[in-house]
């Protein structure tokens, strides 16, 4: 017996008919042989199929096509050719698989290469969005048509065995956690900005949560990356400046807000926990960080100098960040829960944009407008 392809499928005649070889690793899961290959990314888009949308959900396999999540699956092949890392696609095969192993015992007889027929059908179980955007990525870069991809082949076994697949294949896969993500993020500039933003300044140092992001009422932690991460790219939203300014400026406009909220010193002094902040005041939560990011991204377009929006920013002093604040009802609180919707985002920034006495846009006046008439 020949030895298995390496590194791509082959397209072969025999007496059947037409053929796809792969390398393959053979496997036993639940009794049922499976198979570990290689495909290249030519050959995704040609023999690796998808329900059609216009289907029954019933009758599919598989979720609808989401294309809006397309574009950017694209832009991350297309964008990074040289680091870009998708994991293995899992599909069906509606048709005959013939394993030939290298050798008849040992460790051997599990590698070797399947044999599939060019009329089997090949249904993607998990990956079909992978699937997507390889193919578009060909077209704005053939070249990337000789790398591969990892493949697990299973027998298809109907419907009802593909549509279980699919339950079993999402039901625990859990979308991980924003904070750490972007603790791990090397690509994302602003990401870095913050990360470091997080290890100098006072504010945030020792007191942010780097893994996940939400807080657990025994956490000694005031804020969560994710929240900084997204607080800081509203300050800096629209200013052209360099990745060193970006960071300097962020960690100066936060130091700022700390000299203004006597609670987070108190942390550090050790004269409050964190634990009673988070539950009696708002200012570490996400909602408050997101608005005071707004508010100082409308200081910095005026001017980038810490004088000239420093002392604008003393006015903080006045604000009541208790939730014991019925001010607060409406805008950061919605029946006395913390709410992150746009709505509420937008009039907590109103009513600090009130005490820092800054202008509204026509947008926000009219959600204030609606707020103070009790349509919110």
């Amino acid at each position: 017996m020949g030895a298995p392809v390496a590194s791509e499928s082959v397209e072969t005649a025999t007496s059947a008919g037409f053929e796809y070889i792969f390398p393959a690793i053979r496997g036993i899961q639940a009794g049922r042989e499976f198979y570990v290959s290689m495909c290249p990314l030519r050959l995704i888009p040609k023999i690796f199929l998808y329900d059609e949308d216009e289907l029954a959900p019933e009758v599919r396999a598989q979720r609808t096509l989401n294309k809006g999540r397309l574009p950017a699956l694209t832009r991350y092949i297309v964008n990074n050719p040289n680091d870009y890392v998708f994991s293995a696609l899992t599909a069906s095969v509606d048709g005959d698989i013939h394993f030939e192993g290298i050798a008849d015992r040992g460790v051997a007889m599990r590698v070797g290469q399947i044999r599939i027929s060019m009329a089997a059908r090949f249904l993607i179980n998990d990956g079909q969005h992978r699937r997507a955007a390889i193919e578009q990525a060909l077209k704005e870069n053939p070249d990337l048509g000789e790398e591969t991809i990892a493949v697990v082949f299973f027998q298809d076994s109907g419907l009802a065995r593909c549509q279980q697949m699919f339950a079993d294949l999402n039901r625990h896969a859990v979308r991980p956690p924003r904070s750490i993500g972007l603790l791990y993020d090397h690509r994302d500039d602003l990401a870095a900005a913050v990360r470091l933003v997080t290890m100098r300044a006072s504010v945030f140092k020792g007191y942010v949560e780097m893994e996940s992001s939400t807080l657990s009422q025994r956490s000694r932690k005031l804020f969560t990356l994710s929240s900084v991460y997204y607080a800081t790219q509203s300050l800096l939203q629209g200013l052209k400046i360099s990745k060193d300014q970006a960071h300097e400026l962020a960690e100066a406009y936060w130091t700022a807000i700390d000299s203004e909220i006597p609670e987070w010193q108190m942390v550090r002094r050790r004269q409050l926990s964190a634990q009673e902040v988070r539950r009696d005041y708002l200012h570490s939560h996400g909602i408050a960080l997101h608005a005071l990011g707004r508010v100082g991204n409308s200081l910095l377009r005026e001017s980038l100098a810490p004088p000239d929006w420093a002392q604008t920013l003393t006015r903080l002093s006045l604000v009541d960040w208790s939730r014991a604040n019925t001010d607060w009802e409406g805008r950061a609180l919605s029946g006395g829960r913390v709410s992150k919707s746009h709505q509420h985002l937008t009039l907590t920034a109103n009513y600090l944009r009130h005490h820092l006495e800054l202008v509204l846009s026509a947008e926000e006046q009219r959600m204030e407008d609606a707020y103070l008439r009790g349509e919110s």
